[in-house]
This record gives C-alpha cells, structure tokens and sequence, in this order.
C-alpha cells in the first residue's frame, strides 16, 4: 500500500519536494496552501549554487527556458562609494550541467508548481485541528475537509503556524535589527560596473547586492539596512539616511518601485517531537539572506527528506533532523559572518576588511573551504 504523505505550504520547499515524490510512484501527496492562489511577485530575484542546481535538474530545471535565467561568472566586491575591491569566480565551482544560477524567483516557483498544480496543489486549506489515529495522522482543515496520512511534512516558512500543532516549545524567529529593500532595475551604468556578473557594495551598516536575473537586462537589486525597528511607511527616508548619505550616486537606483520586509533568523535548532511530523526549508530553520543560500536549503532539505523517505529508513525522523542540522549549522554561520564583516561601519575597520578579503580571495584553500563546502553536495 502507498505511503501517503501531506505537505503543508507551497513554497520552494514544499514544491520541490512535491516534484521529487512524484518521480517517485510509491508515494501518494497532496501539498496544501492556506491562501488561495496567489500572485507571485515578479521582480523577487533569488541566486542558486550548483548544491541546488544539481538537485533542480533531477526534476529537469535543465530544460527551463534560458531567457529567463543567467548564468553569472563572477562576483565583484566593492566598498559603498563604488571602488572596486576585489573580485570571485564562482566557474571554479560549475559543472557543463550545474551552474551558478540567478533568476526570478516566479520564474522558479512556474517551473516548479507546473508538473504539480491540478492534481496536487489545493488551496484554501488552513489546518484546524491534528490528531493521532493509530500509526498516522489525521488533519482536519477548516473547510471541514479532511486527510489521513503516513507523514506530514511543513515547509510554510519561517513564522510557521503549523508548528503550533505539533510543538509545545516555541522557537519564534528572532528580528535581527536590519530590514531588506528590494526592487529591479534595468541598469546599474551610472556605477561603471560589470552587469552581466553579481556586485556586491559593503557600507557602513548597510550593503547591496545587484544581479541580473534573466536575459533581457532586468536586474535585481536588494538592500540589506541595519535598523532598530522596521518602519514600512518612511522607507525612502531610510535610503536617504543610510544609503545615498554615504553615496549620493546610489539614489537612481531607487527610483522604481520598492518592498522591503524585516529581517529573521530562527534562534535555535530543534528537532520535531513527532517521529511522524518534518519540517523543511524556512520552517526548519530560517537564515539570513546573506550567505544566498535561501532558496538552495530549502531545495537541499526536500532532497534530504526525499531520499530518506524514497529508502524506507529506519528511524527516518532522527537521520534526518542530524543531517539536516549538521548542514544548516554550516551555512548559518557563514551567513551570521558576512552579516558581521558587509556592514562594518568604522572607517579604519573598513580598510582592514578590504584588505583581508583581497588576500583571502585569492586562496584557493580558503575558498574551497568557505564556498565549496556549501555549494557541492
């Protein structure tokens, strides 16, 4: 008889997921979103490494159109009043059949909900209620609809509330005093920068990042400002104050029109309570964006999961939360790192970074260790 599994949240991870599971015909999912379909926002750029791109072509992102993705080689460092410091070359890391990857993160989520949408994907599904019966579980959602499985897995993100369920400790995400301002804009000249590669400006207490994410010279451009609290309503007054203060120049690129959101991270690391119940993506543990490693962990740990439930494990729940875990403490690190060292706000500091990621960058041993113990699985 067929496991039946229930994935609860239709992000990155839960898709992916949901595509891995069907390539796989012993199972039988659903994957349930509590909203209905809504619409996704086109100019979100997101970057991938070859960890999961590698794990993408398996359910044959190979074959996504190519206009709408890029393929940057390389990632130039500069300080915030547009001097160069040094560069990376990510090729060192690519494969004929795994590059390093940035695009919309619709143009991802299309691919990804296309294989799955009208057999599995259902919508207005907010859980109610969970109980034990037997060795499963059975969900009770509020349109009074209801599904019995082997395993439920959560991938709704880092404020996940189907946590609540399942787990007496809480584990709420914890506001990192900064906030993220996003936009996409069609050129970045005025910089006198390479476009077809990622730059990356460090300031005092703010950065940014802009990347190209498709074919058709449309880039993304994403802000990450420290702040003490989030205040959505005088965003430009922010910019001001913490941005063009420190490089007048930088103003055009604000100028379309912007979103911003605030920064989390998850403070610990715990493991489900329920041999029955995994979360995956965000809703394991939610980081920083400043390692871009995002949308590559929650892909990673729907394969992770994948592959352990695809063996019939034994004693799944705890090989997976010990992988899971080993992997997240890795790249939780570096990413609490670069959130340090990109927004060191004394001038003396600032020179000494420069001069550490020059010498850094060109040791082969550093970034194999620092990239490459990320980017291949």
């Amino acid at each position: 008889m067929k496991k039946k599994i229930a994935i609860i949240g239709s992000g990155i991870a839960g898709l992916t997921l949901a595509n891995l599971l069907n390539k796989n015909s012993t199972f039988e999912f659903r994957v349930y979103e509590k909203t209905q379909d809504h619409i996704i926002e086109e100019g979100y750029g997101i970057q991938l490494a070859t960890n999961a791109i590698k794990i993408l072509n398996q359910i044959d992102f190979n074959q996504v159109n190519q206009k709408k993705i890029y393929h940057p080689k390389m990632l130039d460092f500069y300080d915030l009043q547009n001097k160069k410091i040094c560069e990376l070359n990510f090729e060192r890391f690519n494969t004929q059949d795994a590059k390093y990857t940035t695009l919309q993160r619709s143009t991802l989520i299309e691919f990804l909900r296309a294989k799955v949408y009208k057999e599995y994907l259902k919508f207005d599904k907010q859980i109610k209620e969970v109980s034990k019966l037997k060795d499963k579980i059975l969900i009770k959602f509020n349109d009074n609809t209801n599904d019995l499985v082997d395993y439920v897995v959560v991938a709704d993100g880092i404020f996940s509330s189907t946590r609540s369920f399942f787990e007496k400790k809480k584990n709420s995400p914890i506001f990192k005093k900064a906030i993220a301002i996003r936009t996409v804009i069609s050129s970045k000249s005025e910089l006198q920068v390479n476009e077809q590669n990622i730059s990356l400006f460090m300031g005092a207490n703010v950065h940014l990042v802009v990347y190209p994410i498709n074919q058709n010279q449309e880039l993304n451009l994403v802000c990450i400002v420290r702040t003490k609290k989030y205040d959505p309503e005088n965003l430009q007054t922010l910019i001001n104050e913490k941005v063009t203060a420190q490089n007048s120049n930088l103003k055009n690129l604000f100028q379309n029109k912007i979103k911003s959101f605030p920064l989390y991270a998850t403070p610990k690391i715990l493991p489900s309570s329920n041999q029955k119940v995994f979360y995956i993506g965000d809703a394991f543990n939610g980081l920083l964006p400043t390692f871009a490693q995002g949308a590559g962990q929650s892909i990673e740990s729907a394969y992770e999961l994948f592959n352990l439930l695809k063996k019939d494990n034994l004693n799944i729940a705890n090989k997976y939360f010990k992988a899971r875990s080993q992997r997240i403490k890795v790249v939780r690190r570096r990413s609490n790192l670069n959130f340090l060292v990109f927004h060191i706000s004394n001038a003396i500091l600032q020179k000494i970074r420069n001069l550490i990621l020059k010498f850094l960058i060109k040791r082969k041993g550093f970034i194999k260790n620092y990239l490459g113990a990320v980017y291949k699985i």
